[in-house]
This record gives structure tokens, C-alpha cells and sequence, in this order.
């Protein structure tokens, strides 16, 4: 019995209409509607089949040599094959269909009932069948020998049908024959049999596994190679997404692995397919640079257009698009353009043919299938293509910031630069996916207003006015929302700089008690970027109330136009106007949403054009001539050069050097001279103004402020070269780092933090002294190499690295040390810019003008310290045992490395083989409900949720009822009369639709108001938590992943998720309505409706692990690009010195990639579960439309059955939405999930305690009592310090010496709680600092760090941060810090400006800075920690003679690798292996010989004896 036949037998039936039942289908009875269908189904099986066929044949014979040696592997180790039973069963069931299928064409040849009146046909149909099962039996038969792991597409394809074709024809025929009352026959018996086969093969379709396992030769068993095993997939680092084939592409299933593997266990980075070869950033970035080569010839300019290269970039990618784009817009105006034959169609069905009406339900399902596939494909290509100009662009900003100016440097710090990368850059992605909106909005637009021509003619004229009235209202909107935008990134800028230099110096504001400070100044920030939000989310919430209550005004305007004009409004055509006004509401909201987009992405695209065209470092500055053309190394003939181009004064002027090769070039002179600034116009990196600078050879640099990259030590020291291990032994030994090597526990594969957190100066200096050395290269340019290292290590490394390794170099190096100057062929003493004297040691000493007044410092130091040693002892015969005193060093510097472990996040260095920067933790499963539910209840807890889903389900009630109203009320006719006056009916619809849109308005006014507060309170509670957080969590965590958290994910809270939340309520309320209408016309869509909502259920659960975690590895794999960024723009110089600039923009490839790989496969993971979603919605919608066709006139109101379609039409898209929102807000509320597991660090020791608050003149005298003092990092590691007790009297100067490692950094931490006793207690004038606040204790102390640490501001901003000390006591501290003069001599004077990390002052300059903070402050206690590092011996002296002067009655505790500068202190402290090695006054240790002290100074001395012997000869 024909297949349509049965189904208006059974519907009709339903309605107890059999009356009627002849008539309906009596017409059809012999048009063998079954065999008609299945021979199309079958003919297109069989044409598939033939074309693999075909492929495979292709394939064997271009691989048939390869499939040999293969085959005869396979036999050689293949000892058999377990079947299982789905196997078994498949063999069975095909056979048996087989069969059946065969018995009945015999029957059927010979003579047999045939139901249908074309014999020919229906003979057709069998044979087909009866071909297709032996092809099926065939390809089961052949499957084990081609190791499939899951059984053929096409073949589980075949048996879905098979079931469907057997399930609804056994069904209907059973049905019919119960109500004819006619007798069963062969064919109804034969249909049955096949049902119970075609059932078991389509539950194996399902799973679609074979199961089989092959046994091996050795007893083993091989899993399958195409199918699952316990170890990571073959395919994981292949692109899927390049090997797929069509049909894969089409309906996404080459992400099938990797959700079969995502739905077990938790995705690991490195089992994500690679992205194909087109989208990898390498790639990506040599095509742009071809275009952006070939605008630049074509325009002729030095500076070519950054928006004509993305053009010419992506055309071809957004041409597809667009055409999609174009095909799914038209194709989505198909339901609402025969929404009116349909209502027509139901009201005359008796006097057309069903055929009629399915045709109608078929071009209905065609539309939506076509406009489904279009979507999704050219959402996913807006994706794809935002993927690769987001590559592209993070290439272009990292190389560009290789490669800035000085200048440039100081206007775009490396805050700005990270919110390029972050912000700005997804801002121009998003903007991409929003292009293709522009080819749609005016076919969208024609079309509704064509649509709307055919069924209300003129008044179609009255809604394109509206339409265009509502369109230019989101005109001056989206004006003010560009300047909103461009207002919120500027002060996001202002945020993103202040927090990332705070990171970056967040040791220093502990000490100084500045980070409560610093905190208020990143909220006063984030208050600013929070009101330029609110503003932004308010305009969004006016533009949402325009989105949803501009269908309103257009239907209200339309149907006023029309009645008019006496344009009669029939049910039809209000409900085909009803329905372009809803497909009319996404071009309209569309325009605001392109337009804003448009704004910000312009805003951004702006910013990264103007970063992308800023200054370069001069490429021709330094010309390279080669080695055989010269015997000079360095050439510099009248160089003047500047780091401000624009400045009248340049920084180095009338510069003529020659050095020859091989020569020792030892450079000089105060503070601020030019020093560094000499070496830096030899590498290039200054602006050359005028002469000449040649060199020749290979060139190696090591800067003042060591720059250590993270990674472990082996790999800072070979620095991309080849291990050589002889030269790597010999390297580190010149060194001085083998000592170090011992201390660590995976020696010099122990891992660096980041910036070399966890190693002391010295030790880092030696690094990349090493790194020099062992690059082998023709000139060595040393920046201050020995100023970070003891006495003893300084010598060692000038003989044994300078004098030996490096004695056949050429090497110019800076020093304050006079000691090293003698053994220099040539010194250059700077002063002012210009190399004021030139010549050796002695020619320098004998022309008195400067030179000795260096020298005469050093010697004043020197005798001080003599003179000490000579009242103590008279004989300094014994040479120093200096290898025993280097025995002494303990582990401690171990201990050191690793302070960083104190907190919740630390790892045992030695049990993770050396690694201290660990993988960024992430949360595994899914998003914790207590995440929901504290992003939720965070505002009033959650009052306002219950008001917003009021709100929305009002608007829609509100909506269905004015819809439901005019569908009503209208006539269905134009010859019938409405059930009331026109008027009136006009007047209810308008009351409710405007009532439903301010309903509207006040939603996205609540949503906006709601989520603003709740990530204002996200980002407080983190901040605190950060600024909370103890020095450990620094130490290990790289910056990149706090700025990470603090940028992009707090973007996704600032601007997303909130609407994100609304707009999912919404959709639910949406499809509840759409159900509730559905449900009034046909009741019967909740068969089909409930199951395919299950299955909906079902994809989403077996979707939403893998995106889940690839969403996370996304968000994680960020940070490395930013982190890597951030660390190569502080060591550009370096980079460039070595010429490893495509080194590390390889790196960056390769970072980028990791990144594009998560978010590639995490972007089509979404559109692979959309198109599912959206076919399932499509497949009730047409069943939907079969169940209205197939009723018989009469039993439902045609108006009420078109308003039903009308609202199926969009159930796709609702279906599909709420699945999507779901997916969508799980993955954006990882971002909570990130931001909540940084607002829960363990935090420091409280502020302020209340009840132990010290006095305010504490402390008065300066006394500091260590009590049985012991100190670890963390508790699985030892004590650095041991049984230290000891007392500091008060108003002393107390010294603490002892080698690299012995505890002295870490005493001083202790003294301010950077790290926290074990045992044991510190008293300061008798109260002990573990019982009171944080900032009680650190705000009374002073200290001068090591590392001179200066912040983006003012002159007076850096000297007094609290603002506390007037002008005129800020003048007198600079006078004192020797900076006086310097600070006048500038135009702003204390307003002179301090750019990112003091760039614009040399280090000795913010060293002085440092003393002159502390001279304001007069603590009765200060530490200095190597003070006086970074400046000449000149100014060292003053700076002693001004620290005796201003601190005679405060008590002093200095650390110090100059022996002078503790030499004449009251009390020294010799610290070894953790413990009081000694402690007594200067002059009692040098009485004793043996005395670790007095060893020191021997060397000191002896150290010294060149020096003297040349002076005196001199």
C-alpha cells in the first residue's frame, strides 16, 4: 500500500473522520508512491556506492606497491580475528534481508500481487533492494580485512533508512488493514520479517563500531589501528579538519575522533589535531607579508595601508563567505513568502489535491535545509577566516615590537601592547564574523519588503519607511557607542599598564609598603572603565529594546497603512506579514550590532594600524663589513645618537672610536655619562643622527639589567645553539656557575622562574655572561658584568672568562670596579655624552683631567679597608685559602631558588625535575554548579534574576497574544467579515505589542545593571586576593597568566556573559511560546517533538565535555603568547646583539598555533553541534507541516494553524539557540571559573591587627633581636636559615657578608615577612613583628634594593608615592641623592616624566632614586641590599658619606659585595650554609687569621695589588 496513503489513513482515523477516508486517498491508490520514493533513495545509494568503488580502485592502484609491503606485514604478524557479536549480527541480518528481498522478486516474477499500476517500477525497486543487500553482505564480508574500526558511513546510512522504509510501512499497512478489515497478505508478512533484522542493524548503526580484535603472532592482541586504544590516537597531531572528506566537511563529522576520545577523558593539549597547513601562523604570515609587499610596491610607501593588505588577505576566504551568507538570507525568506499559499491551501484543502500541500511542506523543508547548511558553513568560514587574520596579526604586532624604536618603546608600553593582542585583536575577529552581515542586510531588507508587495501590495511601501526609520535611529547610537568604545579601550589601556607594571614590580611595593596604594590606584582605574561600561551597557539595552520592539512599530505602521488605504487584511496576509516582520527583526538588530562592531573594530584596528606604523630602530645604522676587509672589530667615525630623535640634545655626540681586533676596550665614568648608551649605538639600537659605525664580526651583548628568559639554565646559556658539551663545560666552569650547578637539584636543567625570580643577581649576571661566551662570537660588548657578583667570583670571572676564554676576542666592557681597568688595552672615560678621555691605565692617570678623580674614590675605598687590616694585624703573608671558604657554601642557595613554593600552588622542584613555572592549572569536568550559582547571586543575592525572567516571559506572553489576537480576529477571506471592527482589533494588537516592548526595556536595563555590578565585584574580589597573595605566588606564576585573567576573561564578564545569560532565558521563553502555538494547531508535533528533544539532549551532553576543555586549553594557551611577548620585548636588544629574531618569531609561531589549535576545533565543535540541533528542529517542523496537511478541513482554524507555522518556522533556530547558549555560556563562564580561582589565594599575614598595633614613634631605637631564627620556603624543603640568634643594636651599622647562597636575601626577607618564620621570632624594640600588621611593620622600615625599581609617572610620583613630604624636603632629598642638578636641568622639573620601568634614567640614576625615597621616608631602620651596585666608585663614596651623615642615629644593615661599604661598620655578620658563621666588630675579626671575614678582605687586597702597583709606578 502506498506509503502517503497510510498516513492520511491513520491521521484521519485519529480524528474519527473515516468517512472521509476514500475520498482523501482513493485518487492516489495506484501511484505506487513507495516504489516511487524508494527507487530515488535506492538509485542515489546505488550512485554512491559506485563512486567509492570508483575511489577505491583510484586509491589501490596509485598506492598499490605500498599496500603490498603492507598486506604482507599484516600476514606475517597476524595470527587470527575475534568476531564479536555486532560483527555476527550484521552478517546474519543482511543475509536474512537478502534473502527475503530475493524471495519476494521471484514471487513478484512469477506472477505475484504487485501494489502499484507500473509493474516495471515496482520490479525496479526490488531489484535495487536486492542489489544494495548483496553489496552490503559484500562489504561486511570485506570489512575484517580492512581493519575497520567502525563500520562505513554509506553503510549505516543504508540501514537507517532500511528501518525508517520498514517501521512506517509495516505500521501504516498494519493500521490500514485493522480499519478496512482486510485480510493480511504476503507483503504485509514479508515487511514484518524485514522489521525485526532492519531494527538490530539500525541500534549497530547507532554505535557504529565493528568490534573487532586481531590476534597476533606473539599471543597479543592488536587493537585496531583505526579505532581506540588507552594511548593517545594516531591522528590527534594531524589536521582532521585537512584529511576530511566532502561529506565530512559538510556535516562537520571529521571532529567525530576527537569527541570520541573528548567524551572519555579530559582533552590534553597534545592530543588536539593540528590546525591544516593554510591556518598555521607561519603560513599565514609569509602570505600576508607577500601582500603587504605588494600593496607597498603598488603604493609606493614606506608606511603601506594595513587595510587594503588584510583585503587583499582575505577576499578570496570572504568571497565564499558571502556567498553562503547571500544563499542562506534568501533561502531563510522561503517560509514567510508561502505562508499565504498555505493559509489558502488549508482554508480551500477540499477543493485541491493533498499533493498540493505537501509540495508546499517540501519546498517549506527544503528552504530551511538549504538555509541550515549555508548558515552554519558560512559562520564557520567567518570563524576560520578570524582565525587566521587574528594569527596574522599577533605575528605582525610581535615582530613589530622586535623591532621598536626607543621612542616608540615609551609611547606603547608592554600593558598597551598585551591589550593589542588580547582585546583588540578579538574585537577585529568578531568583526570579521559581522562582515558577511553586510552582503545580507539588503537582501534580507528586498526581499521582506518583495514578500510583503505580493500579499499587501502598497502598504509594503509604509513598512520600508519604517523599516528605515528604526534602521537610521541605531545611526546616532552606534556613533555614540564608537566613542564609548574608544573611551573604554583607552582607559582598559590605563588599567591593563598600571596592573602589569604592578606585577612586574610587586616585590618592591611589599617592601614598601605601597601595594595598598597601588590597589586604590587599579580600582580608581577600573572605576573609571566601569562607568565609560555602564554608559556602553546602557546604549546596548536601548538598542535592544529597538531590536525587539521594531517588528512592533513596523507591523503597527504596515497594518495602519493599510487600513488606510482599504488594503483588505486577511488572516493570510497579516500572518505572512507578521512572519517578514519577525525575519525582518535580525537585519534590523543586525545593523545596530554590524554597526557597533564596525566601531569597535575600527577603534582597534585603528590602534593596531598606528602601532603597526610606528618608528623602527634604524636597520642601516650599524653597517657590517667583512672580517677579511678590515682589522678593526668596532669603527665609529663622528657618531651622534640619541634615544629621542626629537630632543635638541643628543645623548651621544662627536663620538671616534677604532678598536682593533682582539683589543680589551674598558669603558667608564659617572653616573649617566653615555656609558651604556656607547654600547647600545654599536648594536644599533640607538638613532644614529650623523657619521658612520662599522663591525665587523659576530657580536654578543650582555646588558646591565640581566634578562633571563623562562625555561631552564642550560637552555638560557645555549640560547638556540647546538650542545657542544666540551665547550659547555669549559664555558660554565669560566663561569663560576659549576658551584651553582651543585646547589640545584637538576643542576642546569633546573627551570628559571620568570624574570629569573628564583635566582640571586649574581647568579643571573653569570647566566648570560655564559650565554655570551658560549655563542663564540667575534665581539663581546658587557654592560657592568661584575657589578651583581662578590669579590672573589669578580676576579674569577675577569681572569678565567675575560682574560681567558675571551683573550683572542674583542671585548668592550662598562665598569665601576677600577680594579679592572689596568689590564684593558684601552679606556674610554665618558662624561657628558662624549668620550672624554682616551688611553691606557697610566696615560689616563698622567693627563689629570677627570680620570684620577675615579681612581682617587677607589683608592679612598681601598684604604679604608687597608687601614682596617693593617691596625689589626701587621702581617698578610698567608695567601687566602679561598677554595676552602668556597667549601662553606651550603645548599642554601637552593632553598633560595625556590622561595616561590611557599604557597598552595607550589610543587617540589626536585620531584618535577627542576621545573618551577608549572603547566597553568585548569579545572577538569564540568563547570561547578556553586560557579553558576556564585556568578548569579553575587548582586543582592540574586534578587534580581526572579524580576528579568518576569520581564522576559511578560514579553512573550505579551507577544503570542498580540499575534494570536490578529490571527484570530482576522477574516480568513477577503469576502468574509472580521469577527470585530478593524479599529478595534488594530487598537488591542498595538496596546500589546508596545506593552510587550517596554517589557523588553526593562530587561536589558536589569541584565545590564546586574551584570555590570556582578564583574565589578568579580574583579575586586581577585584584585584583593592578588595584591594579597605572598611573594611566592609571584615568584612562580607568570605575569602573562594574572594579565591574562585581568584582560580577556575580564572582558568576557564586562561585555558578554551577562547578555549571554539574558539572551539564553529569552530563548527558552521563546520556544516554550513557539510550543505553546504549535501545540493549539497540532498536538500531535509532541510525538516527534519530546524524542527529538531527547536526542537533542543527548548531543549537547556528548558535545559539551570536549568543547568544555578545549574552551579552557584556549583561555590557557593565551598566556604563553602574552608571557612570551612581554619577556622578548624586555629583551630586545639581546635578540637582536645574537640575531635571533627569527628564532623567536618562530616561537611565537609555534605559540600561536597552540593557541589556534583549541580555539579552531572548539569553534567548529560549536557549528558541529548547531547543524545536528538544527536538522533535528527541522525534522518536527516538516512533520509538523505533514500533520496540518494531512488533517481534514475543518478540524482545526486555518488562521491558527498558519500562525502555528509561522512560529515553526523559527523553532530551528530557538532549538539550536538554547543548545548553543547553554554550550556558549559553559564555555565563557570558564572565565569565572578563572577569575574565582584567582579571588581564593592563600593570602599573607593580615594588614593591620587591631590589638597589636605599634606605637607610632615605633620603631625608636633599632634594635632587632633574632631569636633561634629558622627559615624554609615551603615545608618539604630545609631550613635556609638555622639557629640564627643574634642581636642588631640599635643606631649601629651592621654588615652582612658570606658567599652566593649563604642566607644573607633571605635574612633581610625575614626582617619584613616576605617569607615567614618557622620557628623561632624577630624583635624590633621590643615587639615582635610576627604578631603585628603587614603594613605596620614594612611602612617603619626602609630598604634600597637591588634591583632599582622606578614606576610610569613623575619625577615627585616615584621619590613620594603617598604624597606625604612637601616640595621643598623632595628637593633636598635629590640634592642628597646626588640628583639635584640633573632634575633642574629638565624642563617639567618634579613633573618630569618617568616612563614604564624607568627607561628614560640610566640604572645608577634610579639607584639614587631608590636612596632618595629613603632619605624622605627617615626610618630608624634601613637596609641596603647591594645599594650602591650600579654606580661609579665616585659616586658610591658620596652616596656612603651621605648614608653615615643622614642615618648616624639610625641603625643600618647593609649586604654588600664591596668590601668598603661594610668595612667601617659597627658589627659584620658572616653568614655560611643558612648560620652565624661570625659576628663581631670588623676589627675583632681581622685579629683572627682564620676568620671567614678576614679572608675576604685578604682577597680584597690581593685583588687590589695590580691596581696599586700600577697606580704607584704610575
Amino acid at each position: 500500500m502506498p506509503l502517503f496513503q497510510h498516513m492520511f489513513t491513520a491521521n484521519i482515523a485519529s480524528n474519527l473522520k473515516l468517512p472521509q477516508l476514500q475520498m482523501a486517498w482513493l485518487p492516489l491508490k495506484s501511484l505506487g508512491v513507495r516504489e516511487h520514493i524508494s527507487i530515488v533513495v535506492q538509485l542515489a545509494f546505488l550512485i554512491l556506492l559506485l563512486l567509492q568503488f570508483v575511489r577505491k580502485l583510484l586509491s589501490l592502484i596509485c598506492r598499490h606497491k605500498t599496500d603490498q609491503v603492507r598486506d604482507q606485514s599484516v600476514e606475517k604478524y597476524m595470527a587470527g580475528v575475534k568476531f564479536n557479536i555486532s560483527y555476527r549480527i550484521t552478517l546474519v541480518c543482511s543475509t536474512l534481508l537478502f534473502a527475503t528481498h530475493l524471495i519476494i522478486l521471484l514471487i513478484m516474477l512469477n506472477g505475484g500481487e504487485i501494489l502499484c499500476d507500473s509493474k516495471v517500477r515496482a520490479l525496479s525497486s526490488e531489484v535495487m533492494q536486492v542489489v544494495l543487500w548483496a553489496s552490503t553482505l559484500l562489504t561486511i564480508y570485506k570489512i575484517p580485512s580492512n581493519k575497520y574500526a567502525k563500520f562505513p558511513w554509506i553503510l549505516r546510512a543504508w540501514w537507517f533508512y532500511s528501518f525508517s522504509l520498514y517501521i512506517i510501512c509495516t505500521s501504516l499497512d498494519a493500521y490500514s488493514r485493522v480499519v478496512n478489515h482486510s485480510q493480511f497478505k504476503v507483503r504485509d508478512f514479508t515487511d514484518f520479517i524485514c522489521l525485526l533484522p532492519s531494527t538490530l542493524l539500525f541500534g549497530i548503526s547507532i554505535r557504529g563500531k565493528t568490534g573487532l580484535v586481531y590476534t597476533l603472532s606473539n599471543d597479543t592482541t592488536e587493537p585496531l589501528i583505526n579505532g581506540k586504544t588507552d594511548t593517545p590516537l594516531e591522528y590527534k597531531r594531524e589536521s582532521l579538519y585537512g584529511k576530511a572528506t566532502l561529506f565530512q566537511l559538510v556535516t562537520f563529522s571529521w571532529l567525530n575522533p576527537l569527541f570520541a576520545v573528548g567524551i572519555k577523558t579530559p582533552i590534553d593539549q597534545n592530543e588536539i589535531p593540528d590546525v591544516d597547513i593554510k591556518d598555521s601562523a607561519e603560513f599565514l604570515s609569509h602570505d600576508f607579508d607577500k601582500r603587504l609587499k605588494h600593496v607597498n610596491q603598488k603604493d609606493e610607501s614606506l608606511n603601506p595601508s594595513i587595510y587594503k593588505a588584510i583585503f587583499l588577505f582575505i577576499r578570496k576566504k570572504a568571497a565564499i563567505n558571502a556567498l553562503l551568507a547571500i544563499i542562506s538570507a534568501v533561502s531563510s525568506y522561503v517560509g514567510p513568502y508561502l505562508i499565504d499559499d498555505f493559509v489558502n491551501f488549508l482554508n480551500v484543502k477540499n477543493k485541491q489535491s493533498l499533493k498540493t500541500g505537501y509540495l508546499l511542506a517540501l519546498a517549506f523543508l527544503g528552504g530551511k535545509m538549504v538555509e541550515t547548511i549555508t548558515q552554519k558553513h558560512w559562520v564557520f568560514g567567518a570563524r576560520q577566516l578570524g582565525l587566521r587574520v587574528r594569527a596574522v596579526l599577533i605575528s605582525q604586532i610581535y615582530r613589530k615590537g622586535l623591532r621598536l624604536s626607543c621612542q616608540s618603546r615609551q609611547s606603547h608600553t608592554s600593558g598597551e601592547i598585551i591589550n593589542y593582542m588580547s582585546v583588540d585583536i578579538q574585537r577585529i575577529t568578531d568583526l570579521i564574523w559581522y562582515l558577511n552581515i553586510i552582503w545580507m542586510l539588503p537582501i534580507q531588507i528586498s526581499l521582506a519588503i518583495y514578500i510583503l508587495h505580493t500579499t499587501i501590495g502598497l502598504g509594503s511601501l509604509a513598512a520600508l519607511a519604517a523599516t528605515f526609520i528604526v534602521m537610521f535611529c541605531n545611526i546616532p547610537i552606534t556613533r555614540i557607542q564608537k566613542r564609548y568604545q574608544s573611551k573604554i579601550m583607552t582607559a582598559k589601556d590605563d588599567r591593563m599598564k598600571a596592573t602589569s607594571e604592578v606585577l612586574r614590580n610587586m616585590k618592591t611595593l611589599k617592601l614598601q609598603a605601597w601595594d595598598s596604594k597601588y590597589l586604590n590606584k587599579i580600582e580608581s582605574l577600573r572605576k573609571i572603565e566601569c562607568d565609560w561600561l555602564w554608559m556602553s551597557l546602557r546604549l546596548t539595552a536601548t538598542s535592544g529594546f529597538i531590536f525587539w520592539g521594531g517588528p512592533t512599530f513596523i507591523s503597527v505602521v504596515t497594518f495602519a497603512a493599510c487600513m488606510l488605504m482599504g488594503i483588505q487584511l486577511t488572516a493570510g496576509r497579516v500572518l505572512s506579514a507578521l512572519a517578514t516582520f519577525r525575519m525582518l527583526q535580525d537585519p534590523i538588530f543586525s545593523l545596530p550590532d554590524l554597526l557597533s562592531n564596525i566601531a569597535q573594530g575600527k577603534v582597534s584596528a585603528d590602534r593596531i594600524a598606528s602601532y603597526l606604523k610606528t618608528d623602527e630602530i634604524q636597520q642601516d645604522s650599524v653597517e657590517y663589513v667583512s672580517k677579511d676587509k678590515t682589522d678593526f672589530g668596532v669603527e665609529i667615525d663622528n657618531g651622534k645618537f640619541s634615544w629621542n630623535p626629537e630632543s635638541s640634545s643628543q645623548t651621544l655626540d662627536g663620538i671616534h672610536l677604532k678598536v682593533k681586533k682582539g683589543m680589551k676596550v674598558a669603558i667608564c665614568g659617572t653616573v649617566g655619562s653615555g656609558k651604556s648608551s656607547l654600547l647600545s649605538c654599536m648594536l644599533g639600537e640607538m638613532q644614529k643622527l650623523a657619521g658612520t659605525v662599522k663591525i665587523s664580526g659576530t657580536k654578543a651583548y650582555v646588558p646591565q639589567s640581566p634578562w633571563i628568559l623562562t625555561g631552564n639554565i642550560r637552555d638560557n646559556i645555549l640560547f638556540g645553539n647546538q650542545y657542544d658539551s666540551q665547550k659547555y663545560e669549559k664555558t660554565v666552569k669560566a663561569c663560576a656557575l659549576l658551584k651553582d650547578f651543585e646547589l640545584f637539584p637538576c643542576s642546569d636543567l633546573t627551570e628559571i622562574g620568570e624574570r629569573g625570580i628564583n635566582m640571586s643577581g649574581g647568579q643571573k649576571q653569570r647566566i648570560q655572561i655564559a650565554r655570551a661566551v658560549y655563542q663564540d662570537a667575534d665581539i663581546y660588548l658587557l654592560d657592568d658584568p661584575f657589578s651583581a657578583v662578590d669579590a672573589h667570583t669578580g676576579t674569577q670571572l675577569f681572569e678565567e672568562c675575560l682574560m681567558g676564554m675571551l683573550k683572542d676576542k674583542t671585548v668592550l666592557y662598562v665598569t665601576h670596579q677600577v680594579e679592572f681597568l689596568p689590564a684593558a688595552d684601552l679606556i674610554l672615560v665618558m662624561q657628558n655624552g662624549k668620550i672624554a678621555q682616551v688611553g691606557r691605565f697610566d696615560e689616563l692617570l698622567q693627563q689629570n683631567i677627570g680620570f684620577e678623580v675615579i681612581v682617587g674614590a677607589h683608592n679612598e675605598a681601598l684604604d679604608s679597608v687597608l687601614t682596617v687590616e693593617n691596625s689589626s694585624r701587621t702581617s698578610q703573608d698567608l695567601i687566602p685559602d679561598v677554595e676552602s671558604s668556597t667549601n662553606n657554601t651550603s645548599n642554601s642557595e637552593l632553598i633560595h631558588s625556590q622561595h616561590d613554593s611557599e604557597h598552595d600552588l607550589s610543587l617540589d622542584v626536585t620531584k618535577k625535575q627542576g621545573k618551577l613555572i608549572q603547566e597553568e592549572e585548569r579545572e577538569k569536568g564540568s563547570i561547578g554548579k556553586e560557579v553558576y550559582w556564585y556568578y548569579l547571586t553575587a548582586v543582592k543575592g540574586g534578587a534580581f534574576i526572579p524580576i528579568i525572567i518576569l520581564a522576559q516571559s511578560s514579553f512573550q506572553v505579551l507577544q503570542v497574544a498580540s499575534n494570536y489576537w490578529m490571527a484570530w480576529t482576522s477574516p480568513t477571506t477577503s469576502d468574509a467579515e472580521p469577527v470585530v471592527e478593524m479599529k478595534f482589533i488594530f487598537l488591542v494588537y498595538t496596546l500589546l505589542a508596545v506593552g510587550s516592548a517596554f517589557c523588553v526595556l526593562l530587561r536589558a536595563m536589569l541584565v545590564a545593571t546586574t551584570g555590570l555590578r556582578t564583574t565589578q565585584k568579580l574583579f575586586t574580589n581577585m584584585m584583593h586576593s592578588i595584591f594579597r597573595a605572598p611573594m611566592a605566588f609571584f615568584d612562580s606564576t607568570p605575569t602573562g597568566r594574572i594579565l591574562n585573567r585581568a584582560s580577556a576573561d575580564q572582558s568576557v564578564l564586562d561585555l558578554e556573559l551577562a547578555g549571554r545569560f539574558g539572551t539564553c532565558a529569552t530563548t527558552i521563553i521563546q520556544i516554550i511560546g513557539t510550543i505553546a502555538v504549535m501545540s493549539q494547531a497540532a498536538w500531535q508535533v509532541f510525538v516527534i517533538f519530546i524524542p527529538v528533544t531527547a536526542i537533542c539532549i543527548w548531543y549537547q551532553q556528548y558535545y559539551i565535555p570536549t568543547a568544555r576543555e578545549l574552551a579552557r586549553l584556549s583561555e590557557i594557551q593565551r598566556a604563553p603568547i602574552l608571557h612570551h611577548f612581554a619577556e622578548s620585548l624586555s629583551g630586545t636588544a639581546t635578540i637582536h646583539a645574537f640575531d635571533q629574531e627569527d628564532r623567536f618569531t618562530n616561537a611565537n609561531f609555534s605559540l600561536i598555533d597552540n593557541h589556534s589549535r583549541p580555539w579552531f576545533h572548539n569553534a567548529s565543535a560549536m557549528e558541529w553541534l548547531s547543524i545536528r540541533l538544527n536538522l533535528l528542529a527541522n525534522f518536527v517542523f516538516a512533520f509538523s507541516l505533514i500533520v496540518l496537511v494531512s488533517l481534514p478541513e475543518g478540524t482545526i482554524n486555518p488562521s491558527i494553524a498558519g500562525l502555528a507555522v509561522t512560529y515553526g518556522m523559527n523553532l530551528n533556530v530557538f532549538q539550536a539557540s538554547i543548545m548553543w547558549h547553554i554550550c556558549n555560556i559553559e564555555n565563557k563562564m570558564i572565565s569565572v571559573e578563572r577569575i574565582i580561582q584567582y579571588s581564593n589565594l592563600k593570602s599573607e599575614a593580615p594588614f593591620v591587627v587591631e590589638e597589636y598595633r605599634p606605637p607610632n614613634n615605633w620603631p625608636e631605637v633599632g634594635t632587632i633581636c633574632f631569636n633561634n631564627l629558622q627559615i624554609r620556603y615551603a615545608e618539604h624543603l630545609p631550613s635556609v636559615l638555622k639557629n640564627i640568634t643574634c642581636t642588631f643594636p640599635g643606631r649601629k651599622k651592621i654588615g652582612v657578608v658570606g658567599r652566593t647562597g649563604s642566607g644573607k636575601s633571605t635574612l633581610i626577607q625575614a626582617i619584613f615577612r616576605i617569607v615567614e618564620p618557622r620557628e623561632g621570632s624577630i624583635i624590633i624594640d621590643n615587639v615582635d613583628i610576627c604578631k603585628i600588621g603587614l603594613h605596620d611593620l614594612r611602612s617603619r622600615l626602609s630598604i634600597i634594593p637591588q634591583d632599582p625599581t622606578l614606576f610610569e609617572g613623575t619625577v615627585r610620583g616615584n621619590l613620594d608615592t603617598l604624597f606625604q613630604y612637601s616640595d621643598k624636603e623632595v628637593w633636598e632629598a635629590l640634592d642628597k641623592c646626588q640628583l639635584g642638578g640633573l632634575v633642574r636641568a629638565k624642563e617639567k622639573r618634579l613633573d618630569s616624566p618617568v616612563v614604564e620601568n624607568g627607561e628614560n634614567w640610566s640604572v645608577g640614576q634610579r639607584q639614587l632614586f631608590c636612596l632618595g625615597r629613603t632619605l624622605l621616608k627617615k626610618s630608624s631602620i634601613l637596609v641596603l641590599d647591594e645599594a650602591t651596585a650600579s654606580v661609579d666608585s665616585a659616586t658610591d663614596g658620596v652616596i656612603q658619606k651621605i648614608i653615615s651623615l643622614e642615618f648616624k642615629d639610625r641603625t643600618v644593615v647593609t649586604i654588600a659585595h664591596r668590601i668598603h661599604t661594610v668595612i667601617d661598620s659597627d658589627l659584620v655578620l658572616v653568614l655560611s650554609d643558612g648560620r652565624i658563621a661570625e659576628y663581631d666588630s670588623p676589627k675583632r675579626l681581622l685579629e683572627r687569621e682564620d676568620s671567614f671575614f678576614s679572608k675576604l678582605i685578604k682577597e680584597y687586597s690581593m685583588r687590589s695589588q695590580n691596581f696599586n702597583a700600577t697606580h704607584n709606578n704610575s
